[in-house]
């Protein structure tokens, strides 16, 4: 969840909203396709090219050649994986994938503006066809700016396995009105008021209704439980800690990625208390402690490590700068909110879904919290998937120690999907840790 880039500010640099962005690649060829073998496929945007992905978790990027035929990179890599994808015309619907003819799926989609928060939300209810009660996951986003009714491919891949879907863009991004913000408080209500609409939507379809949210949905999602009744609530790769701990965790994480000990991590506590100060004042104070900090550890070698999710940053820019600049990209987020209380008072059926090395969200903190809550008897089921970055990707690790994300932990779309179609996990799904089996009261 980043919040601010000062440095270009602080240079001089100009700024201005969020550019329109260009038709995606190959839009009328998205979809969920099954193959031959009953295996299923899905083809949605990504920059430049399209991105297909396999329910085990397998994804990669294909790109269009002069003759015709898409050539796929393994994940996010540039490495050839040996997959083509060939399409029929816009009207066929079909795909052949590795050598597998498939047709392309159809669903039943709604398309609907609704009122959040104070503004008409653009949503769209997707449903698999027939005429019976199904599940129904409303897709709470993450901090992303772009149009999830636009971008999510989730919205294809749950239909085709039994579970409809409820996706909107959020305020200020593609067919919302509003402005962008990350305003837990305001974001949750406009959440709470995307399942009294897909509840309309649906009618008698619905069955079981729940919020799925990821990364910032984890805050946003359960506190929209506390609003509206659902029957359960998904939380993958994020935080029942505050906003604040996220930059905290992170800072921390990566000085000792870089081999720093507890000694520099208790120095490096006082400086994301600073720049925390300054964060969280909307950049009026905290600047005399920072340049205390500054001149206490500045020279020390580990200082020029501090990254995080905004200490690096204030950290690089005069206080004039800072004073003047920060402001500007206060997206209104909820330090203040701390997840716990509602954490503790929801009575809705709960899965966590973790990364166990997350850089961004270091998890040791969520996971102590979450398994401390099973225990105490509230409804919470915890999955961690070890050696995991953001998003619940598998990935490999550059001689500069950078990380390349290769795919998704296989048996995570299977979880989330098993939870929403009937509140349980059962059997193994992949390498994941079930961290609340057993747990007693």
């Amino acid at each position: 969840m980043k919040h601010l880039t000062l440095i270009g500010l602080a240079l001089g640099l100009g700024f201005g909203g969020v550019a329109k962005a260009a038709e995606p690649i190959g839009l009328c060829l998205f979809g969920t396709y099954r193959l031959a073998d009953g295996q299923l496929v899905d083809v949605g945007p990504t920059d430049g090219g399209m991105r297909w992905r396999r329910m085990d978790g397998t994804t990669g990027k294909i790109t269009k050649g002069a003759d015709g035929v898409w050539t796929s990179r393994q994940g996010w890599t540039a490495r050839p994986d040996g997959i083509t994808a060939s399409f029929g015309d816009c009207a066929q619907d079909t795909l052949i994938f590795a050598g597998q003819a498939g047709h392309r799926l159809k669903f039943e989609v709604q398309d609907t503006r609704f009122q959040g928060d104070g503004v008409a939300l653009r949503g769209r209810l997707v449903l698999p066809p027939g005429k019976g009660p199904v599940p129904i996951a409303i897709l709470v986003h993450g901090s992303e700016s772009n149009a999830a009714v636009e971008n999510n491919s989730t919205q294809r891949i749950w239909p085709a396995n039994g579970v409809g879907v409820f996706v909107y863009d959020k305020r200020g991004t593609g067919g919302s009105e509003g402005r962008y913000n990350q305003d837990f408080r305001q974001l949750a209500r406009d959440a709470a008021a995307a399942v009294t609409e897909a509840r309309r939507l649906a009618g008698s379809r619905a069955g079981r209704v729940g919020l799925d949210g990821g990364s910032q949905g984890g805050w946003i999602a359960p506190l929209a439980a506390t609003l509206t009744p659902v029957d359960f609530v998904v939380a993958r790769f994020g935080m029942a800690e505050s906003a604040l701990a996220e930059d905290r965790g992170e800072v921390m994480q990566g000085l000792t990625d870089r081999g720093h000990g507890p000694e520099i991590l208790a120095k490096a506590r006082e400086v994301t208390d600073a720049t925390g100060k300054v964060m969280t004042s909307n950049f009026t104070d905290g600047w005399v402690e920072l340049e205390a900090v500054r001149k206490r550890y500045g020279a020390e070698p580990w200082f020029k490590d501090i990254k995080g999710e905004f200490s690096g940053q204030i950290l690089s820019a005069p206080e004039a700068a800072g004073r003047i600049a920060g402001p500007f990209f206060n997206q209104g987020t909820s330090w203040d909110y701390e997840p716990l209380p509602v954490l503790r008072a929801l009575d809705t059926p709960m899965l966590w879904i973790l990364a166990g090395s997350d850089r961004e969200a270091p998890p040791a903190e969520t996971r102590r919290r979450l398994v401390a809550l099973a225990r105490e008897g509230r409804p919470i089921q915890v999955l961690e998937y070890p050696n995991t970055d953001r998003g619940i990707v598998e990935f490999e690790t550059g001689a500069d120690g950078k990380r390349t994300p290769i795919r998704y932990a296989d048996g995570y779309y299977g979880a989330v999907l098993d939870f929403e179609k009937t509140g349980t996990l059962s059997g193994r799904y992949g390498a994941a840790l079930r961290l609340t089996d057993g747990l007693k009261p």
